[in-house]
């Protein structure tokens, strides 16, 4: 198991071995819904590798269902049985869009800085993952509070990645910068979802801003996440759902940030009868425009970022990051 190495800084030329791919596969149709793969070592460890379609679940069902299966492993009843009811989602006929849906929405401005190519483009990435204790945490919410309320950590974090971010790659003042996230929709459809809910139940929202006016006030960067996460109430979502059936649309990510967050997400509570997982995460590293949410094991509270930069913009933003966790 030593040989994996660190987890938290993934290799995919090792890690890419713990996971099944089929052989010769070239899109979807071809490859299975979920595949696992069990490794195991001459130490006695082992490790299972999950490939999922995401049209199956979404983060908060794939938990859901790996707990199951670890409760099932231990002769146990389903102590949260799925919900398969995917009919409570289907769209309207005929579709109601009631909200504009700039998540999709592609930034095209005819300023100069947006015309011009992004700093660093075609560069190749480096990856890193930086570590934000819960005192580095706390020292990010301070901040924001410079405008107004109390705010939640994924909102501190989000804003400040998205800042940083947007800094460390040397984005023209005037180009539009696109912020892209999941919200989990299960409590916040009217009524909520049922428990166990299995399927896909995430919204994307999103928030936009000028570059130079995140880098001139990463509060301002906080109170947009904030403002997207509020956005994502019940009519947004239907018509979320009815958009997105009108038009199969993609979002896109140019200019774009995605945030994907694992960090609340159960990965110790899937036992298979030998307790809680030592290590967990992605076998993959994101790709350029994503930036992936993990926690930091067992200390509570604690959350690791994951992306990829340029070089000379990941020198960059790991300087804004000392700044608030080596304070």
């Amino acid at each position: 198991m030593a040989d994996i190495g660190d987890v938290t800084e993934p290799d995919p030329s090792v890690l890419g071995k713990l996971v099944y791919s089929v052989p010769g596969a070239k899109n979807i149709l071809e490859m299975p819904l979920l595949a696992a793969q069990v490794t195991k070592f001459k130490c006695g460890g082992f490790v299972l590798g999950l490939a999922i379609n995401h049209c199956m679940f979404d983060g908060v069902g794939a938990m859901e269902f790996v707990n199951s299966w670890g409760e099932t492993a231990r002769g146990l009843p389903l102590s949260l049985p799925p919900a398969l009811d995917r009919a409570v989602l289907r769209a309207r006929d005929p579709p109601q869009l009631e909200f504009p849906h700039h998540e999709f929405a592609q930034i095209t401005d005819d300023d100069s800085d947006e015309v011009a190519p992004p700093p660093h483009d075609g560069e190749p990435l480096l990856h890193r993952s930086f570590r934000f204790t819960p005192a580095s945490i706390a020292r990010l919410k301070a901040l924001a509070l410079l405008e107004g309320r109390p705010c939640t950590t994924f909102e501190a974090l989000a804003g400040f990645v998205w800042s940083a971010r947007t800094r460390a790659l040397g984005m023209g003042p005037s180009r539009r910068s696109k912020l892209l996230f999941a919200v989990d929709g299960r409590p916040r459809f009217a009524p909520p979802l049922p428990a166990g809910y299995f399927g896909n139940a995430i919204v994307l929202t999103s928030a936009a801003c000028a570059a130079g006016e995140l880098a001139a006030s990463p509060p301002r960067a906080v109170r947009l996440v904030r403002g997207a996460v509020e956005a994502v109430t019940d009519a947004y979502m239907r018509s979320a759902v009815d958009y997105f059936e009108a038009t199969r649309a993609r979002p896109s990510l140019a200019s774009t940030l995605l945030i994907t967050a694992w960090s609340r997400l159960p990965f110790r509570a899937a036992d298979f009868g030998w307790g809680p997982p030592s290590a967990y995460g992605p076998a993959a590293l994101p790709e350029k425009e994503v930036a992936l949410f993990l926690s930091c094991g067992e200390e509570r509270g604690g959350v690791r970022v994951l992306l990829g930069l340029p070089a000379a913009a990941m020198a960059e933003f790991q300087r804004l990051v000392e700044e608030v966790t080596a304070a």
